[in-house]
């Protein structure tokens, strides 16, 4: 919705970087290999041109035994996550989440950079940099944030101060001035958003399970 597009590409314009896109995922892991000495210092492994992934292992009794160690699984996290996504509110609220997540987590990595790169400038060239970074932004999003919808928007701006510790409106006024911010909220607030919505999760029921949501997702345990 272009209503949509408007209210978050002003909010991630003011976090703006200018680092490429998140790097590729590495490739799948299909292969495993083994070695019996757990102090050793194993080079990365190939069969036929696909990387193998090398585990410690020990020989006992004439077997064969791989060490893996697992990572920690929160059981109660995992329960209250399967309360409610089971549920057709909680069916569509885990979509919505997976679906700007990723967003909310560039803004902050950009955000980084940005403090990184005004640190480094004047007033002048601080105000160049932004107009700049408003244009790439413009381009580089505008397609993807078409297919949000008014829900997946109002769950970003939610995430951004997850990931950020700031408000969107709180960006905006630290990075563009009072003024910008003022107007960007009045702009938002046309349309039934919010920039100074805050992520709650202790208050807000629905903040608590996008808490959950992005957790387990940043765990890859679902």
């Amino acid at each position: 919705m272009k209503k949509t597009i408007l209210v978050i590409l002003v909010m991630m314009a003011t976090l703006a970087g200018f680092s490429q896109p998140m790097a590729r995922r590495a490739p799948n892991i299909r292969r495993q290999a083994y070695t019996n000495d757990a102090n050793s210092v194993t080079p990365p492994s190939y069969y036929k041109g696909e990387p193998m992934h090398v585990v410690y292992g020990r020989i006992q009794d004439g077997d064969t035994l791989l060490i893996v160690y697992l990572p920690e699984v929160d059981i109660d996290l995992l329960n209250r996550y399967y309360e409610f996504a089971d549920t057709r509110h909680g069916r569509r609220l885990v979509s919505n989440v997976r679906k700007v997540y990723p967003y909310a987590k560039t803004a902050a990595l950009k955000l980084q950079e940005f403090d990184s790169i005004m640190a480094q400038t004047n007033g002048k060239e601080q105000r160049q940099l932004m107009k700049k970074a408003e244009d790439e932004l413009t381009a580089q999003y505008t397609e993807e944030l078409k297919k949000l919808n008014f829900t997946q928007g109002a769950i970003l701006i939610r995430l951004i101060d997850r990931q950020t510790g700031n408000t969107s409106y709180k960006l905006v006024q630290e990075l563009r001035g009072r003024l910008r911010a003022a107007f960007y909220q009045g702009f938002a607030r046309l349309w039934g958003y919010n920039l100074k919505a805050e992520f709650d999760p202790v208050n807000n029921k629905e903040d608590e399970e996008i808490d959950i949501i992005a957790t387990l997702l940043d765990r890859g345990q679902i």
